[in-house]
């Protein structure tokens, strides 16, 4: 544990001691198994790996000033890899046996927990695969659930800083009533080639629009976008977004502090009308964007000149850290502390 630099970590993988896993077969699911290995026996014809049988989540537990260990929001991703295995015919993930799988595994790797001081976390990766030896397009039968560990820094490097972001219009993420509601693997490989475009362009991620008209803010590659004017968190809505549950929290946090939300289409015109824009995830927490540049019509949207995070945006991304290191009080019932 000593050549690990909490301060200077990046958001990838690292080596940590133990991994929960649990098999589906027959109709069951086994009890939690603990390992030590990396690697996932599989055969060559798993579902998995042919038809995309394949959803996971993404959770973060940190460790507040008092030494003590808190879980974010488990239910609610224990909740929403229910929805994702639903959606692409997997069977769903009993909530206790989630929850109890998330606890075993932070537990037998406690020390990889970042400290307080730091402002890193442990990053929670919940992972379910489709196993069976099949070809031939059908969901299989037998299943692995498996969750492992991993402390991180920021998802953007810049941290909480302003960003720009890029919009693509021959990109498209994921299409209505497809999978983009559901965390599945395959929306992630969708945006590879337009984050590498954008990222050799100089922008930190892309803006996609939506799939059908190309008129209306649809989410960005890696997080939910929002913007801020009139006191109103405004955010898209649209069935090929992946439901947030930092987005979530953040729409919570600003009705209790008096702000009006909307979830709703934002045309893209209308981006020329917002005081603030960024994005939010739970790997990015807020990351504000200064700068959207509509590539294809050579047009920009600029939020802030000096490149500072806007007001509204820094006192959201200081609350939700708050209570998530225990700072403040999680008067929402967020927060699982270990014991």
């Amino acid at each position: 544990m000593g050549n690990i630099n909490w301060t200077e970590l990046s958001f990838g993988y690292v080596k940590t001691d133990y991994n929960v896993r649990s098999y589906y077969y027959e109709g069951k699911w086994s009890d939690l198994e603990i390992t030590d290995s990396e690697q996932v026996p599989m055969h060559i014809a798993a579902t998995c790996l042919h038809y995309g049988q394949e959803v996971f989540e993404g959770l973060k537990a940190f460790r507040g000033k008092d030494k003590k260990i808190r879980i974010f929001r488990m239910r609610e991703n224990a909740l929403r890899i229910r929805s994702s295995a639903r959606g692409i015919s997997m069977p769903e993930l009993p909530v206790d046996m989630f929850e109890k799988a998330i606890i075993t595994v932070i537990n037998k790797n406690r020390r990889f927990v970042p400290p307080y001081e730091s402002k890193a976390s442990l990053y929670i990766r919940p992972l379910l695969v489709g196993m069976s030896a099949q070809v031939g397009i059908k969901a299989a039968n037998e299943y692995l659930f498996v969750v492992f560990v991993i402390p991180v820094g920021p998802y953007f490097r810049e941290g909480f800083k302003t960003t720009s972001v890029g919009i693509f219009r021959e990109y498209d993420r994921a299409a209505p009533y497809g999978t983009g509601s559901y965390k599945v693997g395959g929306n992630y490989a969708a945006s590879l080639v337009a984050g590498e475009i954008a990222h050799k362009k100089g922008y930190s991620a892309v803006l996609y629009l939506d799939a059908k008209e190309k008129k209306y803010i649809d989410e960005c590659g890696p997080a939910n976008f929002f913007g801020i004017k009139n006191n109103t968190y405004i955010t898209p809505k649209s069935s090929s977004i992946l439901p947030s549950i930092t987005n979530k929290s953040l729409m919570q946090l600003v009705s209790s502090m008096g702000m009006k939300v909307e979830r709703r289409q934002i045309p893209i015109e209308e981006l020329i009308t917002l005081d603030e824009a960024g994005m939010c995830g739970t790997a990015a927490v807020i990351s504000p964007i200064y700068r959207i540049d509509d590539v294809d019509k050579n047009k920009s949207y600029i939020f802030s000149e000096n490149r500072e995070p806007g007001p509204v945006s820094i006192k959201l991304y200081n609350k939700l850290r708050a209570i998530q290191y225990g700072d403040e009080e999680d008067e929402f019932g967020w927060i699982t502390v270990m014991e």
